[in-house]
């Protein structure tokens, strides 16, 4: 009987702390242009967030990548958020969005505040922005959240925004109106929550659940609850048949069938806790962020694809190469 395929998780070191945060683009054109590409490679980019300790480079807690590639958004802990300007405020940034024209920047924090940037008033010397030109979400008369934002993104399809904070709310925005128009309070910490590559769901994490929750009707599209606390989780982009996890207990990521949630794979590797994880947006691969201070890349399906080569001998690898 042949031995089942196996595929090897590229490493991506270069980070010299935790890897708190992981984007990945649309899928773009051109194709990859890498030397020995075909027509069936696919082209999109990954970006990744790191606490490093440098005092003169604060910890990145977010960055996001523009649809076209060409632009990229930061969120740090020196009270600024970056998109080719300086955009100030007066605590931590954790969380930034870029909406589909590149034009604004959604941003939240310790402040509890969450805030629009127009980016076609900022300097476009790099100088700093003014608060004053900035669009602030009000929860009456009361902050967005009752603790620090951890994650905002854009729905422009819906003409909304949501965010989630640590008093365990997601909390949905007019853009219009700048107030709330809907929220969900969860009974665990809320350690995660990722928009599909479609526009369709969130993936949220609290406690031992994993809720794919539907943008469109604001309610749940499947629920899980599994015998360990996922830190992260990301839905399949093309089939929605697995979802992918990590865990803050251990350096492993496993992998689940969407429906009934049954554990598929696990993978080990990471030295650390498993802090980010997503889908690219083929869904051929996904990326893992760590303590270790690496990010892994991991074959949905082992084949040839990227920088993975399968190995036709006897012992069914798929091998990375650089």
């Amino acid at each position: 009987m042949a031995n089942p395929v196996k595929s090897t998780p590229l490493v991506c070191s270069g980070h010299t702390r935790p890897v708190g945060h992981l984007h990945f683009s649309p899928l773009l054109t051109p194709h990859s242009p890498l030397p020995d590409a075909n027509a069936t490679d696919p082209h999109y980019l990954l970006v990744s967030s790191c606490k490093d300790s440098n005092a003169m480079l604060r910890a990145v807690w977010s960055s996001r990548i523009s649809e076209d590639g060409l632009r990229a958004v930061t969120g740090s802990a020196d009270f600024t958020a970056n998109c080719l300007t300086t955009l100030p405020h007066n605590h931590i940034v954790r969380t930034v969005d870029l909406n589909r024209g590149s034009t604004r920047v959604l941003s939240g924090g310790h402040e509890k505040k969450l805030r629009i940037w127009d980016l076609s008033r900022a300097p476009s010397d790099g100088s700093d922005a003014s608060l004053d030109d900035v669009l602030e979400f009000k929860n009456g008369e009361e902050l967005a959240h009752a603790g620090t934002i951890k994650s905002a993104v854009w729905d422009e399809k819906r003409s909304s925004a949501v965010s989630f904070g640590e008093d365990k709310v997601v909390r949905w925005w007019d853009l219009r109106t700048l107030q709330p128009t809907h929220s969900i309070t969860f009974t665990a910490p809320i350690t995660s929550m990722e928009k599909s590559h479609d526009g369709e769901l969130l993936s949220i994490t609290s406690g031992n659940d994993v809720t794919f929750l539907s943008l469109e009707s604001r309610l749940p599209y499947l629920t899980h609850t599994l015998d360990y606390a996922p830190s992260t989780a990301s839905i399949h982009p093309i089939t929605r048949e697995t979802f992918v996890t990590g865990e803050t207990k251990n350096g492993w990521v496993r992998v689940h069938d969407a429906q009934t949630g049954e554990e598929r794979e696990v993978g080990k590797g990471h030295h650390g806790p498993v802090h980010c994880i997503s889908y690219s947006p083929d869904g051929e691969c996904y990326a893992s962020g760590s303590e270790d201070g690496t990010i892994r890349l991991w074959q949905s399906v082992p084949k040839t694809y990227g920088l993975w080569r399968l190995n036709e001998g006897a012992n069914g690898l798929v091998e990375g190469t650089s």
